[in-house]
């Protein structure tokens, strides 16, 4: 029933929004120089990586490390403003649409980040698909504290449902987590 969610809600996202999609990109490509789309190796379903798609919101040539680490002088001025409402996350609703991820579930995390891999390897987090939101972004939870993050994760895991997956949408879209980003601000 998930992934029958998946495929359906990102179908009739991509039908309307990909106007959007081609405004933003090509907003992106006249702000700075590099591709408007990022692709960044990341960890999903049973710790295999795939290549997650995100509109790129910092500078060309910003290190491949988790968004906590990095200087907010790295973020462009319109990445600010994709970063805010989320909308640098849209190109990932085709990695929700080839397999890789869904819609809701623990946000995937770079290979390097060992010890979240290792912590959710161990409290079984790693047996669903990644998401585009989850349990932890609805609260507000970001990827520096792992071990917190691994349990919200697992929290998720053990009590998901349709009917939960459809209330984090909810909160999503309502804006619950939006605005969160914890880019080193200096």
């Amino acid at each position: 029933m998930k992934r029958i969610l998946d495929v359906a809600a990102c179908s009739l996202v991509l039908m309307f929004l990909w106007p959007v999609l081609l405004v933003v990109a090509a907003a992106i490509r006249l702000e700075s120089r590099g591709p408007a789309i990022f692709k960044q190796s990341r960890v999903g379903k049973d710790g295999r990586e795939f290549t997650c798609y995100k509109f790129r919101t910092m500078f060309s040539g910003t290190g491949d490390i988790p968004t906590h680490e990095v200087s907010a002088s790295a973020v462009t001025t319109l990445g600010g403003y994709l970063r805010r409402f989320k909308i640098d996350e849209l190109p990932q609703l085709f990695n929700v649409l080839a397999g890789d991820m869904s819609l809701v579930g623990p946000r995937p995390c770079l290979p390097s980040q060992v010890e979240l891999v290792q912590e959710r390897r161990r409290l079984g987090v790693l047996a669903v698909r990644p998401g585009i939101t989850g349990l932890a972004q609805v609260r507000g939870i970001d990827m520096s504290n792992s071990g917190r993050l691994a349990e919200v994760d697992a929290q998720y895991v053990r009590t998901q449902s349709f009917v939960g997956d459809l209330k984090l949408l909810w909160a999503t879209l309502r804006g619950q987590g939006v605005g969160i980003d914890q880019v080193v601000r200096t």
